[in-house]
C-alpha cells in the first residue's frame, strides 16, 4: 500500500525519516539512524522536491513517477474513462484528484457513454429541452414561450455531476423493459433517458383492427432536476400537465409509482367527459360507433378496472426474449387481434422444438402473462390445395389427425418413462440403463430432422385463403404463406374460469407476421412484429428470461 502511495505522490514517501535525520542534525539533535533510501531514491526525491543531488545525465527526460506528475488535461482524460461508480472512490485518494473530479468534461463524458446523454448543459437554457414529443418535456405545454422560459430548470448553475450522480445513476434501476400490474390487462413500459429527463412510455397497440399500424405511446412520468442535487418526479396521467409523483423501489426488478395531486386526473366535464376522451384515445372511436353490444360492456368495464389505478402502479421488469440463428422467425414483440377485446401484445419466445405466445396485455378472459398460443414445431402442416383450403371440415381433420399424432407420441414418451422409473427400482445393469435414453434422443433427434426437412422442402410460399365460416377482425390478412405447424391455443370463460388448451394452426406468413386459427371459435388472429427499439430490455442469460416468464404467469394464475 505505501509503493502504490508513493507512486500516486499522495503517501509520504520513504525519504521523509531520512531528510528528518538531516534537519535533525543541523539542530544538533541526535541523527544515529540508519538511512533508509539509497542514493539512486535520493536522487529522485531531490529532484521532485528540487533539492538535493542533481538528476544524472541522461539522453532523454525522466518519466513521471507518479500520476500527479501528469499534465491535469491527460488525467481529466483517464479519469473520464473510468466507470462513473468508481470516481467517489478515486476523489478520496487526495485533494488533487478530489479538485480534478470537479471538471464537468469527465461527468459529461460519464452520461454520454453510459446513458447516451447527448444535450449541451449550457445551451439547453436558450433552446429548451429537445425531444420527440415537447409536451412530455416541458413543465407546462400550453404556457407561453416567455413564461416557460422562466420555470426551466435553471440549467446555467447545474453540472453533469449532478446529473450523473441526482439523476441518472440514481434511477439506473428502474430503466428497462417494465409490465404494469393492472389486473388482467397488464401492459408495456419502457423506461429510458431521453435527454436530461428519464421518461416512461407506456406502449399501446394501434387502434382496432389495424395490426399493422405503429405502436402509440404516451408518457406516464418523468423525472429530472429542477435544481442542483435534488430530482423532481413528476406524473404525466390526466390532461392538465405534468404534477408532483413519488417512485419508490420495492425491491430488485419491481418498483412502484404514486401520484400525489390525483385531482389533475379528473376532468370538469366528470366522469362522462372522462369517459369519452379515454375512449376515444384508447379505441379511436366514440360509444355510438360500436354497434355490438357485448363489446361495449367489454370496453366500459376495462375504463372502470383501470381508472382505479391512476393514482398508483407497481411495475414488474420483463425481458425481450434471447434469439437463435435456428429459430423460426426472429422472436420478440407482436400486436395480435383478439376478437371483441381488440388489440394486444404478445411475447413470440423459442425452446427447442415448441415456440411461446405469452400475453404482454391481456383482457377479462386470458390475462395478461398466461400463454395463449404454443407451437409444436417438430410437426409442421402441408396445406390442401386452395380450393379444399376453404373448407373449414378439411383443414379441422388435417389438424385434428396430427393432434392424435401428437397425443400418441405423447402416451409413447410416458410410457418410456415409467419403464425407466421400474428399471430405476430393480437396478438393471448400466448397459441396459444407457440403452434406453440413447434410444429416445435418437427418436427426439429423428423428430426434429424431420422439421427441419420439412422447412427446406417446403415451398418458398403457397397460396393461403382463410376458410370458409373463419371470422377474422382484419380481412386485410396475407395471401401467400410459407410454412404451417400444429399448435394449441388458450381459451376460458370470464375470469379465467375453466381455461383449455385447443387445436389451432399456426401460420408464418413473413418475417414479420403470422397467423393462428383456433379451431373451436372459429376464429383467426393475425400478428404484427412491434418495429420499436426498446432500451435496456436486454435479457441477461436465457435462465434469467425463463424465470422472468415463469413469475409474470404465476401472478395471474
Amino acid at each position: 500500500m505505501a509503493v502504490c502511495a508513493r507512486l500516486c505522490g499522495v503517501g509520504p514517501p520513504r525519504g521523509c525519516r531520512r531528510r528528518g535525520a538531516q534537519r535533525e542534525q543541523r539542530r544538533g539533535g541526535p541523527a544515529d539512524s540508519e538511512p533508509d533510501t539509497d542514493a539512486e531514491e535520493e536522487r529522485i526525491e531531490g529532484a521532485r522536491l528540487g533539492s538535493g543531488p542533481a538528476p544524472a545525465p541522461g539522453p532523454a527526460a525522466r518519466a513521471p513517477l507518479s500520476l500527479l506528475e501528469l499534465p491535469p488535461e491527460l488525467l481529466v482524460q483517464i479519469f473520464g474513462s473510468l466507470p462513473g461508480t468508481d470516481l467517489p472512490s478515486l476523489a478520496r485518494v487526495c485533494s488533487t484528484f478530489r479538485r480534478i473530479l470537479r471538471t464537468d468534461t469527465i461527468w459529461r463524458r460519464r452520461c454520454r457513454e453510459e446513458y447516451g446523454v447527448c444535450e449541451n448543459l449550457r445551451k439547453l437554457e436558450i433552446t429548451g429541452v429537445s425531444c420527440r414529443d415537447v409536451y412530455a418535456k416541458r413543465i407546462n405545454p400550453r404556457v407561453k414561450s416567455g413564461r416557460f422560459m422562466k420555470i426551466l430548470p435553471d440549467y446555467e448553475h447545474m453540472e453533469y455531476r449532478d446529473v450523473y450522480t441526482c439523476l441518472l445513476h440514481r434511477y439506473r434501476h428502474i430503466l428497462g423493459l417494465w409490465q404494469p400490474d393492472i389486473g388482467p390487462y397488464g401492459g408495456l413500459l419502457n423506461v429510458v433517458v431521453d435527454g436530461l429527463f428519464i421518461i416512461g412510455w407506456m406502449y399501446l397497440p394501434p387502434h382496432d383492427p389495424h395490426v399493422d399500424d405503429p405502436m402509440r405511446f404516451k408518457p406516464l412520468f418523468r423525472i429530472h432536476l429542477m435544481e442542483r442535487k435534488c430530482a423532481t418526479v413528476e406524473c404525466m396521467y390526466g390532461h392538465k400537465g405534468p404534477h408532483n409523483g413519488h417512485i419508490q423501489i420495492v425491491k430488485k426488478d419491481e418498483f412502484s409509482t404514486k401520484c400525489n395531486q390525483t385531482d389533475h386526473h379528473r376532468m370538469s366535464g366528470g366522469r362522462q367527459e372522462e369517459f369519452r376522451t379515454w375512449l376515444r384515445e384508447e379505441w379511436g372511436r366514440t360509444l355510438e360507433d360500436i354497434f355490438h353490444e357485448h363489446m361495449q360492456e367489454l370496453i366500459l368495464m376495462k375504463f372502470i378496472y383501470t381508472s382505479q389505478y391512476d393514482n398508483c402502479l407497481t411495475y414488474r421488469r420483463i425481458y425481450l426474449p434471447p434469439s437463435s440463428p435456428d429459430d423460426l422467425l426472429k422472436p420478440g414483440l407482436f400486436k395480435g387481434t383478439y376478437g371483441s377485446h381488440g388489440l394486444e401484445i404478445v411475447m413470440l419466445s423459442f425452446h427447442g422444438k415448441k415456440a411461446k405466445g405469452t400475453k404482454i396485455t391481456g383482457d377479462p378472459n386470458i390475462p395478461a402473462g398466461q400463454q395463449t398460443v404454443e407451437i409444436d414445431l417438430a410437426h409442421p402442416i402441408q396445406l390442401p390445395d386452395i380450393e379444399n383450403l376453404r373448407n373449414f371440415n378439411e383443414l379441422s381433420r388435417i389438424v385434428l389427425e396430427v393432434q392424435e399424432q401428437v397425443r400418441r407420441e405423447q402416451r409413447q414418451q410416458e410410457e418410456e418413462e415409467g419403464q425407466e422409473e421400474e428399471a430405476g427400482h430393480t437396478q438393471p445393469g448400466d448397459s441396459q440403463q444407457a440403452e434406453q435414453p440413447a434410444c429416445r434422443d435418437d427418436a427426439e433427434d429423428t423428430e426434429a430432422a424431420g422439421a427441419v426437412a420439412a422447412q427446406e422442402t417446403a415451398p418458398a410460399s403457397q397460396p393461403f385463403v382463410l376458410p370458409v365460416g373463419v371470422i377474422s377482425r382484419n380481412e386485410d390478412y396475407p395471401r401467400t404463406c410459407r410454412m404451417c405447424f400444429y399448435g394449441t391455443g388458450l381459451i376460458a370463460g370470464h375470469g379465467f374460469t375453466s381455461p383449455e388448451r385447443t387445436p389451432g394452426i399456426f401460420i408464418l406468413f413473413d418475417d414479420d407476421r403470422f397467423g393462428f386459427i383456433w379451431l373451436e371459435l372459429k376464429s383467426f388472429s393475425l400478428y404484427s412484429r412491434v418495429r420499436v427499439s426498446f432500451q435496456n430490455a436486454e435479457a441477461p442469460s436465457r435462465e434469467a428470461f425463463d424465470e422472468m416468464l415463469k413469475n409474470i404467469q404465476s401472478m395471474t394464475t
